[in-house]
């Protein structure tokens, strides 16, 4: 149980942070909130990383599911915990926001863009995080919620303005949920997520044939 509280705890506040920076960014949202939303994802990782893992993110849990981390019954409690979590923080953004919440979202320019740009940020982000929190060679370093949270906020700059920069389909589902995103986009960031999440395992485990 307390895995699964504290995978909520991770996604509600990574999803918040998404929505009110965002949406409540203002002029500068292009350059502060992706910086917001990476320091959001360090810290929750850091603070419940030795519990749960932190993944906070479904293809997270995919890739280390792949990578025998995690067993198939605990994958299926954190992405039904994840996916929940992510609903209630954008209803909760929402609130929060008013009037600040936009109409219908605009459908993405280009679906197969935005599914190059969601594969890759997330290959991105599961292959560091497999590398820095889960591998024999950098096991107990203390910098792995940098590289994660780092992560995040260097692929929101370089792949966001092609498909929002979810990178993680509970976001994407939180997005959603926020007139953020199209609804008809959403299987974007679900099918471009854990396919990149699933690719960043198997290649995790071709380079690191020995860490079993």
């Amino acid at each position: 149980m307390k895995k699964l509280i504290t995978e909520f705890i991770g996604t509600f506040f990574l999803v918040l942070t998404v929505g009110l920076a965002v949406l409540g960014g203002g002029d500068s949202v292009g350059i502060t909130a992706p910086i917001a939303i990476g320091v959001a994802l360090m810290v929750m990782v850091y603070a419940g990383g030795h519990i749960s893992g932190g993944h906070y993110n479904p293809a997270v849990t995919l890739g280390v599911l792949i990578r025998g981390k995690i067993s198939l019954a605990d994958s299926i409690g954190y992405w039904i915990v994840q996916l929940i979590a992510s609903a209630a923080a954008a209803i909760v953004a929402m609130f929060l926001l008013g009037d600040k919440v936009p109409g219908d979202a605009a459908a993405m320019a280009s679906t197969t863009n935005g599914l190059i740009a969601e594969f890759l940020g997330t290959f991105a982000l599961v292959f560091v995080v497999l590398n820095s929190a889960t591998a024999k060679g950098t096991e107990g370093n203390s910098f792995y919620g940098l590289a994660i949270g780092f992560t995040v906020t260097a692929m929101a700059y370089a792949l966001g303005g092609y498909s929002g920069g979810a990178f993680n389909p509970g976001v994407g589902l939180g997005m959603s949920v926020m007139h953020m995103a199209d609804w008809a986009d959403f299987w974007v960031y679900l099918v471009g997520g854990l396919a990149g999440g699933a690719v960043a395992a198997f290649v995790f485990l071709t380079c690191n044939k020995d860490d079993k």
